[in-house]
């Protein structure tokens, strides 16, 4: 069985290219967290670009996830990753199951920067899929624009034999 957590750490193509990699991540999908519009049209509406990172708790756990997104964001920065600037590019952690936000602010709290770090921890209130232009787009176009840098961005990249 599947759990989901959301993150947030800026523009959400580079967010979703790292963490679609991670082990136990079994899907990712670019989306919008806690917004109010039912349609990517929409003007904004105060949402956090961020990935819908779907994973099996038997083999990952949103515990086990806070480092590695800790890896890609400036957890002192607010409303700002690299050169992407403004509240839908804050840093963020979303679930709709308590567990996942219990092991997440417990995670920030166990570091000796806590007082620093400027990452929201709240409820999943309302999630809209990105469009698909957006969806792997990292993936689909390797050179677009990434504020993470590119040796990390594929860190736990696995290549695999293609035999096709």
């Amino acid at each position: 069985m599947q759990e989901h957590v959301y993150f947030a750490g800026g523009c959400l193509w580079g967010v979703q290219e790292f963490l679609r990699h991670l082990p136990g991540v079994e899907s990712t999908q670019a989306g919008r967290a806690n917004g109010t519009a039912t349609s990517t049209d929409a003007p904004y509406d105060g949402y956090a670009e961020c990935v819908r990172v779907s994973f099996n708790p038997e083999e990952q756990s949103v515990t086990g996830l806070m480092p590695y997104f800790f890896e890609i964001i400036d957890p002192y920065s607010l409303n700002r990753q690299g050169e992407d600037v403004g509240i839908k590019y804050r840093t963020g952690v979303y679930s709709e199951t308590q567990a996942h936000l219990i092991e997440a602010s417990r995670f920030i709290e166990a570091r000796s920067d806590r007082d620093r770090i400027a990452v929201e921890v709240l409820p999943l209130t309302h999630y809209l899929p990105s469009a698909t232009e957006h969806q792997d787009r990292l993936t689909r176009c390797p050179d677009d624009y990434c504020h993470i840098d590119k040796a990390l961005l594929h860190k736990y990249k696995h290549d695999t034999c293609n035999t096709d």
